[in-house]
C-alpha cells in the first residue's frame, strides 16, 4: 500500500504518517527530512537546500523530485510508502504520477489534513519549544504556510477528484485524526 498525507506546515503530517508507518510497516517518506539530512551531511545540494529554505522558500521541485526518485526505485519500499508533505505542487505530483508509472505503482489513500493558520501558529510555536527544530520560527512559517497554500491549491484540486482521496479536519486533536485515517484504511 502507498498513501498520501499532505497539508500546511504545522498540520500534523509528520505526526500522522508515523502512526500509520507504524501501524501497517510502511517507509515514512518525509521531503523535510531527506531535505534536512542532505542539509546536516553537508551534501551539495544541502548547501543549496539550506540556502533556499532560510528564506523561508522550498526546495526547488527538480531537488525533491530527485530525492523521491531514488525512493521509488527501492525494491525494499516499493508498495510500502507513505508520502509526508509529498507533493507539493503541481509539477511534483504528475512527476510523482509518471515515477509510480515507471516503477509499477500506485497510490492507494490520499489525506489531505485541513488546518487553519491560527492553529498552525500555535502547533508550531509548540513544536520550536519541543523539537528545537530551526526552520520553525514565526516569521519563516508564516511565509511557507502562505507560500504552501498557494502552490498546493493545485495539488489539491488535482487530488480531490480522484475517488481515493479524503479531506480531514487538521484541527482536531492528534488521536481523533488517527482514528479517523485509520477508519478510512480499515485497519
Amino acid at each position: 500500500m502507498n498513501v498520501i498525507i499532505f497539508g500546511p506546515p504545522g498540520a500534523g503530517k509528520g505526526t500522522q504518517a508515523l502512526h500509520i508507518a507504524k501501524k501497517l510497516k510502511l517507509y515514512q517518506i518525509s521531503t523535510g527530512d531527506l531535505l534536512r539530512n542532505e542539509v546536516k551531511n553537508k551534501t551539495t545540494i544541502g548547501k543549496d537546500i539550506e540556502d533556499i529554505i532560510s528564506k523561508g522558500d522550498f526546495a526547488t521541485d527538480e531537488i525533491v523530485n530527485e530525492l523521491i526518485k531514488e525512493v521509488l526505485f527501492d525494491e525494499n519500499k516499493k508498495n510500502k510508502l507513505i508520502f509526508d508533505g509529498y507533493p507539493r505542487s503541481l509539477s511534483q505530483a504528475k512527476n510523482l504520477e509518471l515515477l509510480l508509472s515507471k516503477s509499477h505503482q500506485k497510490i492507494d489513500f490520499i489525506f489531505f489534513l485541513n488546518v487553519k493558520k491560527e492553529t498552525i501558529i500555535k502547533r508550531i510555536e509548540k513544536r520550536k519549544i519541543l523539537e528545537k527544530r530551526s526552520d520553525d520560527n514565526l516569521g519563516t512559517i508564516l511565509k511557507r504556510y502562505d507560500t504552501y497554500m498557494e502552490t498546493t491549491k493545485p495539488v489539491l484540486d488535482f487530488y480531490s477528484k480522484k475517488q481515493n482521496f479524503y479531506e480531514i479536519n487538521g484541527d482536531e486533536k492528534i488521536d481523533e485524526i488517527s482514528t479517523k485515517i485509520e477508519q478510512i484504511l480499515s485497519v
